[in-house]
């Protein structure tokens, strides 16, 4: 059972970490991709949808995490600095063959230099970032070279407790098997 309120970031960070360990069945064939009607697509945008959609929190389409980032910038929820938790976050990853935002995640801590993030649809460290078939938590750094574009705050339902702990590390969250069994 669940101390945050439906709407709030920190349910939404809550439903994400609920969600690390979780692993797509082969060719991209997810629950969140299945909720987006989006199955056999990069999915890190139709995981954030689908967590969204868990906490009571509004969102457009983020499959499409281009489109999503225009659409957020479109209603003035868009910003690049001062990330906080609940904050959705963009990347564009240099060297991927891709020059534009193509992936997605949701920041659950902010700390010295980094955010932490569960995203979905990742590997760890030297796997495809923005399509590698697994939530994970990965720990981004900021700054001069950093993959993050930017941020986008959603409308929240204000609740003054702190957020929940985050107690995986990327590299243990990455030995987690779970293979698509996650409800």
């Amino acid at each position: 059972m669940t101390i945050y309120t439906q709407g709030s970031a920190q349910r939404l960070c809550e439903i994400a970490l609920a969600e690390v360990g979780y692993i797509e069945t082969p060719d991209n064939i997810t629950k969140y991709g299945e909720f987006t009607k989006a199955n056999g697509l990069a999915w890190c945008g139709s995981f954030v949808n689908w967590c969204a959609h868990e906490a009571g929190v509004k969102l457009p389409s983020m499959v499409s995490t281009a489109m999503g980032a225009a659409r957020m910038k479109d209603v003035g929820r868009w910003h690049t600095e001062n990330p906080q938790p609940g904050d959705l976050v963009f990347f564009d990853f240099p060297h991927d063959g891709v020059d534009r935002i193509s992936h997605i995640g949701i920041v659950v801590k902010v700390q010295d230099g980094a955010i932490i993030t569960v995203e979905g649809n990742t590997a760890p460290a030297g796997g495809n970032q923005r399509n590698g078939g697994m939530v994970m938590i990965k720990t981004r750094s900021l700054g001069a070279g950093s993959p993050v574009v930017g941020y986008s705050r959603p409308k929240y339902q204000p609740l003054k407790l702190e957020y929940p702990e985050v107690k995986a590390s990327e590299e243990a969250a990455s030995k987690v098997k779970k293979k698509g069994k996650k409800k």
